[in-house]
């Protein structure tokens, strides 16, 4: 058989995308009014305010596992998660790794989306490919690593509230009134500029995303939060501006991250591919 490749539903990754290549998606949690709700499998709410979310389980994550490396026949799992920064779902995968005798090895992104949806599905091809467990694994954090998200959101307050960004930027922004372009950056999600609309925001977000592509072959994903028209808008700018675009998709942010970021975010994961290929 080959390597499996695991991974959670923060990464955004389109169902019949991961399907194509054997990606296995645990899911994550969205919790309201008593309810706890597991993205891609029950129904979400269509109001997403006043929601909390939390990571998989060991419990969860090594059931995951389990099944994944049986359907590899012995050959091993890599396991790619959504950054521990953001979420609890990576130390939960690192302790349910621990039963398998180093079979199953863990990948923390410190990414989201589809900063962690392409380091998955490019293991996962690899995988598909015949590499070993070492070989999967080291794309897995090779493309980790050269992927960059930045995100553009109208509101801080839910960001705040969920622990994903600071108290003092949170409020520098309301006073401010300003729309900010925040970045992940060693798995935490900080400001990168700060403007005062949402169209210099978003061009600022497009000129950075063009910046960080060069000249590279790159995967290019937009995110939105039900602001399909906005992101549509900005995959277009991309398209037309990065020279070399490998792999693009457009899609709405998974409820749980959806949840933190609020309606009319929109988010740009851009993923270099050249230093990665083998």
């Amino acid at each position: 058989m080959s390597v499996m490749v695991v991974t959670d539903s923060a990464a955004c990754v389109p169902a019949e995308v991961a399907a194509a290549c054997r990606l296995h998606v645990v899911p994550l949690h969205v919790l309201r009014d008593g309810w706890d709700l597991r993205e891609g499998i029950d129904g979400m709410p269509d109001d997403l305010g006043g929601v909390t979310t939390a990571g998989a389980t060991p419990a969860e994550l090594s059931q995951a596992y389990a099944q994944a490396l049986d359907l590899s026949a012995g050959d091993g799992v890599v396991a790619v998660h959504i950054s521990r920064q953001l979420s609890g779902t990576w130390e939960a995968g690192r302790s349910a790794a621990e039963e398998f005798a180093g079979s199953v090895r863990v990948v923390d992104s410190r990414s989201a989306a589809m900063g962690l949806g392409y380091s998955a599905l490019e293991a996962a091809r690899l995988a598909e490919r015949g590499a070993s467990l070492d070989a999967v694994y080291e794309r897995a954090v090779a493309v980790a690593d050269r992927g960059r998200c930045l995100i553009v959101v109208d509101k801080l307050e839910q960001l705040r509230r969920g622990g994903r960004i600071g108290t003092a930027t949170a409020l520098l922004g309301t006073a401010l009134a300003m729309k900010p372009l925040l970045h992940l950056v060693d798995g935490k999600l900080v400001l990168k500029d700060k403007t005062r609309t949402t169209t210099k925001a978003l061009a600022r977000l497009v000129d950075t995303a063009v910046a960080k592509a060069g000249s590279s072959r790159v995967a290019v994903a937009v995110h939105h939060m039900r602001a399909r028209e906005r992101a549509d808008d900005v995959a277009e700018q991309l398209a037309e501006r990065i020279p070399d675009v490998a792999e693009s998709t457009v899609s709405e942010f998974s409820a749980v991250i959806g949840a933190h970021v609020g309606i009319g975010a929109i988010g740009v994961v851009v993923c270099p591919l050249d230093a990665v290929d083998v």
